[in-house]
């Protein structure tokens, strides 16, 4: 299982699907559709809604989440949005504004 990193430097503006997971240390803007982890890295922007199995956030993050198994905010990572997932964890010194929803349909 391979691993995409869109690299510092590089901005995404549109849709990214697929089944392996990313690693985003540049800036992605519009929708990001994974059957896998999406990993934001520190240095990584996210304005965009993410809908996938897990994610994990150290970077800054603009937008809606639906995980169906997981969402990981560490402690450098910076939330604005509502996420949707069974399972999730907010480091201590993690920013979070918005709704939470662990609803298990």
């Amino acid at each position: 299982m391979a691993e995409t990193i869109i690299a510092q430097g590089i901005t995404v503006d549109g849709e990214i699907s697929g089944n392996e997971p990313v690693i985003i240390e540049g800036n992605v803007k519009g929708k990001v559709n994974l059957e896998a982890l999406v990993t934001v890295a520190e240095e990584g922007q996210v304005e965009a809604d993410v809908t996938t199995t897990q994610v994990q956030i150290s970077g800054a993050f603009t937008g809606n989440v639906v995980a169906s198994e997981r969402v990981e905010i560490t402690p450098s990572g910076k939330v604005v949005g509502d996420i949707k997932s069974p399972r999730i964890l907010i480091a201590d010194g993690a920013g979070f504004k918005g709704h939470i929803d662990m609803d298990v349909e």
